[in-house]
């Protein structure tokens, strides 16, 4: 059966959603927003183009959820979209996502040809999921077997560092300088899924990670209006700049 998560998403295309997505965090529970964070138009997001200046195709959109993001950029550039999930990657299809397939963003080499895209796109927080730095470094350079010599990735985090991020549901402190953690999970129409473990990792522990991966930080942008520390980055293989 799909998770919680997966559901509730492919519910929402299919206009059957009746029940809300929870996000439960210790104590605290949330209503997920579903239409707004997965179903709105990519145009009016104020993050599309800082987003867009660092892209380039052959795309790999990673977590790509019901297709969003990559049925903006399919226009523009050969991209092609990952789930972890069949029902999302039957959802990406059903709503237009030229290509849609089965890939999980820790096993990568795994189900895609080496040296293949120009750029990677791994929205939404997922990076977190490595749970470890070392996993995360391991994520990183497994990037560079499926990108090209010259590629470019776009992800996001958040800042432990910055005093908003404590607020987030499910957030626990780290001893460690510039990480902390996150446990969270999903409930849709009284299913509870398994719990999600994000490491949270500032700009800087995520420079350490990628510089070890082969990779340089080549710009960081935190919106004005985030109050939980959110932030994006755009990575460059081997070299610092900015985009051409």
């Amino acid at each position: 059966m799909p998770s919680p998560f997966a559901r509730a998403l492919r519910d929402q295309h299919r206009d059957e959603r009746d029940a809300p997505l929870r996000v439960h965090g210790d104590d605290e529970c949330r209503e997920h927003p579903v239409e707004a964070f997965y179903f709105g138009d990519p145009t009016g997001d104020d993050a599309l183009p800082w987003i867009e200046s660092w892209l380039d195709g052959p795309l790999l959109d990673v977590g790509a959820g019901v297709g969003r993001d990559a049925r903006y950029f399919q226009a523009r550039f050969e991209t092609v979209a990952v789930e972890v999930s069949d029902a999302l990657v039957e959802t990406m299809r059903d709503r237009g996502v030229d290509d849609a397939r089965r890939g999980d963003l820790f096993a990568l080499p795994e189900t895609l040809p080496a040296d293949r895209f120009r750029s990677v796109l791994i929205r939404g927080t997922q990076l977190g999921l490595a749970g470890s730095t070392d996993r995360l470094r391991g994520t990183l350079a497994d990037l560079d077997v499926v990108t090209r010599a010259d590629a470019t990735a776009v992800v996001d985090g958040y800042d432990p560092a910055h005093p908003g991020t404590a607020d987030l549901i499910g957030y626990r402190d780290d001893p460690r300088d510039g990480l902390a953690r996150r446990t969270i999970r999903f409930e849709y129409a009284g299913e509870r899924g398994d719990p999600l473990e994000f490491l949270l990792f500032g700009p800087d522990r995520l420079r350490a990670a990628a510089a070890d991966a082969g990779w340089t930080v080549a710009a960081v942008d935190a919106p004005s209006t985030a109050d939980t520390g959110y932030y994006r980055a755009a990575l460059r293989r081997g070299q610092s700049g900015s985009p051409q």
